[in-house]
């Protein structure tokens, strides 16, 4: 007889070690799955983003060019051109300071793309495993489930 519960217990071990391989492999697989589409997004907005910016960099020319030509007509400046350019490529200067310390903001702010799924279902294991009540149910389903009621207070 504990030769027999002995290799149930054995047999047991088995199952759990190899369940949570299973499980720790299956939440790699997760998160490299999550990882390759933030990044594939990254790398798609990347790309729009610098046709934009091109495009965006041509038009500026042209409105450069003409700025400084209307400045050159509100100064009525005929013998000094350059006021005209000196001034509109001053303007350009200042906007691309600001969009600089903007975007240095916003890059301070961002973080690299972490596989969030995969971090809060290992998490949810985690504390699943650790403390799970009796008379609870286990697993996300139970962890993601709303608090149960307070018992009222007063009631008689």
């Amino acid at each position: 007889m504990p030769e027999q519960q002995s290799s149930e217990l054995a047999r047991a071990i088995q199952d759990v070690t190899e369940k949570a391989q299973l499980l720790v492999r299956e939440e790699i697989e997760l998160a490299k799955a999550e990882m390759a589409e933030k990044v594939t997004k990254l790398i798609k907005g990347a790309i729009f983003g610098v046709v934009a910016g091109v495009f965006a960099l041509f038009a500026l020319i042209y409105l450069v060019e003409a700025l400084a030509w209307g400045i050159n007509d509100l100064l009525d400046a005929e013998t000094a051109l350059w006021a005209g350019f000196l001034i509109a490529g001053g303007l350009i200067l200042l906007l691309g300071l600001i969009a600089g310390l903007i975007a240095m903001r916003l890059i301070k702010k961002g973080s690299p793309p972490t596989p969030q799924l995969a971090i809060e279902e290992a998490q949810l294991i985690k504390g699943t495993i650790t403390a799970s009540p009796a008379g609870h149910a286990v697993g996300p389903v139970g962890a993601r489930q709303a608090p149960a009621p307070a018992p009222r207070e007063g009631k008689r």
